[in-house]
């Protein structure tokens, strides 16, 4: 995929993961020794990494600390040609997300909040989105005190700024007003099935698909992600399923968010959306294989893969 000019820009949380592979999840008071300990640039920084390897100029609008976690947030988004628009945070460092992986690949989570937390209207708009831009925006960021600024921002924004939303597990228990204000500043909304039947109460990725898209504005596009299954796609009053690619997962740690950054690069480019969720599906197969959150494939893995799976390689 060619290099476009059009932006992906994230406003949420640049974190560090700390990745502990576990045996099992320790009993409540109890103790489990982890084999591998690892540290990674996690959080918005995937998603911009997958961007930014499928051609996308990706950009950091949210915050980043001053400390050893700043310091690996920016030397990852560095070496991938991601780029960092707000200042750094003075005298705070970004807080660490701890990812505990069993075998089954299945992860839990600690996440602390520092630095990452402390943005404000004028440090967004240090990104200056324009027409054709791709901005990300977390469920994570309508906690306190991320959620006030963002918000006023984002009513901010010009028309053609294309507003994403990966609403996060905590999206469907936020207040019943402040889900519908940050529906109603939505473009995109992209989830887990699990997430589309929180806010919807609709069993099954493709009910749920639809059942989103009523709670959007007209024209919004709707994105369901169900695993290897694929995604369910909701464009133009239809819903089509996009097949997935089923893998012997090594570390899921990550995967919803390459698909996300894949799928959003695939925006800006000028994809229509069933094809850069087909392109979304195949990166996040890929990276189910790979240790690692940050760990999305190129666009010509992508485009590798693709072929051998469809036969034309």
């Amino acid at each position: 995929m060619a290099r476009v000019n059009r932006r992906v820009i994230h406003t949420g949380q640049a974190m560090v993961d700390l990745v502990v592979e576990v045996p099992h999840l320790p009993v409540r008071g109890g103790n489990v020794n982890a084999r591998t300990a690892t540290r990674y640039a996690g959080g918005s920084v995937t998603i911009l990494v997958a961007a930014a390897r499928q051609g996308a100029t990706a950009v950091q609008a949210g915050a980043v600390g001053t400390g050893p976690n700043g310091d690996l947030v920016r030397e990852t988004l560095a070496r991938e040609g991601a780029q960092l628009s707000s200042p750094p945070v003075p005298d705070l460092d970004t807080g660490v997300c701890v990812v505990m992986v069993e075998p089954s690949a299945e992860r839990s989570f600690v996440t602390t909040r520092a630095a990452e937390r402390q943005i404000s209207v004028e440090s967004l708009g240090t990104s200056r989105p324009g027409p054709g831009d791709v901005v990300c925006v977390t469920g994570y960021s309508l906690y306190e005190p991320t959620r006030d600024p963002l918000l006023e921002w984002l009513g901010s924004l010009a028309d053609g700024v294309l507003v994403v939303l990966d609403p996060g597990a905590p999206f469907a228990g936020f207040d019943a007003a402040l889900v519908a204000r940050m529906l109603d500043a939505t473009d995109v909304w992209t989830s887990n099935a699990q997430e589309a039947q929180e806010l919807t109460g609709v069993c099954g990725a493709e009910a749920s698909c639809a059942a989103v898209a009523q709670r959007l504005p007209d024209g919004a596009v709707v994105i369901v992600r169900d695993g290897p299954v694929g995604a369910f796609v909701h464009v133009a009053g239809e819903t089509t399923h996009v097949p997935g690619y089923p893998q012997t997962p090594v570390d899921t740690n990550g995967a919803g968010d390459t698909h996300t950054g894949v799928l959003c690069a695939g925006a800006a480019s000028g994809l229509g959306w069933v094809e850069a969720c087909r392109r979304a599906n195949a990166a996040g197969a890929i990276k189910v294989t790979r240790n690692g959150p940050a760990t999305s494939p190129t666009a010509s893995e992508v485009e590798e893969f693709l072929a051998r799976q469809h036969g034309t390689a």
